[in-house]
């Protein structure tokens, strides 16, 4: 009689779990189908699409890590997005700003070229075409600079230089420029030497750009550069008495292509602050930005000391 009991027993728990393995084949069957049906929707552009799965049920760990692999795919999808965006806008702004003013400066060597201007008329003209050139390189320089900065070639030369001697030799070129300009000059450098590690073309870049979006965008007519030590780093400020930046503009000036004043026609490519920004971060440092409309701009550069 026991072994009856023992044996129905036996039988009895078999086939509870059997019916328990059945049930839970038929739930993972149904998960694995709703799995399926939001992969085909993924594949087919909806990348909103989550799996949902409670923590205790098998499929749970899958179902997570597919969630986390569908976000990454949508997150690289609106990057690319993006970059068509910026690849467009970039190519709208290639046609503009370079065809127009190389179509203006072969008018203007034309008319010289067939004597349509003669003497002191000539002179101005000349003289014209020769900013007029020496624009268009600053501009192809720029976008090489943006090129290079984002393929994969890219590559700085790190070392260890003195911030203090190298600023101000990159400074003194500026010097007839500002004269040129009519723009006061204040520049503030002490005499102890600063340490950094840096791309040396990289900070030279920085500094250039930084001066030459004063001059062409702040119509400032006072800069001021000072260096001095905080903490563990360099921090250089570089401070307009400019026309200043909105504060909604403020958010935007490093990104790709922006411009502050999308009505004016005056020369840029919008890349500038972004080559900025993309030097600065890859030299481990950092830059920002303050301003008040009306009162002029802070950029401000801070360098880790060197060890």
């Amino acid at each position: 009689m026991y072994m009856e009991l023992v044996v129905i027993l036996s039988i009895v728990m078999a086939a509870v779990s059997v019916a328990a393995a059945f049930i839970i084949i038929g739930r993972v069957k149904k998960q694995i189908m709703k799995m399926e049906e939001v992969l085909r929707d993924v594949k087919e552009g909806n990348g909103n699409r989550r799996i949902l799965a409670a923590s205790r049920e098998l499929t749970a760990p899958l179902a997570y890590q597919i969630n986390e692999i569908i976000v990454s795919y949508e997150d690289r999808i609106v990057s690319l997005r993006q970059e068509e965006e910026t690849n467009k806008q970039l190519m709208t702004s290639l046609s503009h700003d370079v065809r127009t003013p190389l179509t203006t400066l072969i008018g203007y060597l034309d008319a010289v070229h067939r004597g349509v201007v003669t003497g002191k008329e000539r002179e101005e003209y000349m003289e014209t075409a020769r900013r007029k050139a020496h624009d268009l390189k600053a501009y192809i320089d720029v976008l090489f600079d943006w090129f290079k900065l984002n393929s994969n070639e890219f590559n700085l030369k790190m070392n260890v230089v003195e911030a203090a001697e190298l600023t101000r030799n990159i400074l003194i070129d500026w010097i007839p420029i500002f004269e040129d300009n009519q723009m006061e000059y204040i520049i503030d450098i002490p005499q102890q030497p600063f340490f950094v590690k840096v791309d040396v073309d990289g900070y030279m870049r920085v500094f250039n750009n930084l001066i030459s979006n004063v001059i062409s965008h702040a119509h400032a007519d006072k800069i001021e550069i000072t260096l001095a030590k905080q903490d563990r780093k360099v921090k250089i400020l570089l401070l307009d008495n400019g026309t200043g930046i909105e504060k909604e503009d403020l958010k935007h000036i490093f990104e790709r292509l922006y411009k502050c004043d999308k009505s004016r026609s005056e020369k840029g490519s919008g890349l500038g602050l972004s080559i900025v920004y993309q030097l600065v971060k890859k030299m481990n440092g950092e830059v920002t930005a303050e301003s008040e409309p009306g009162k002029g701009t802070v950029f401000i550069l801070m360098f880790p000391l060197a060890d």
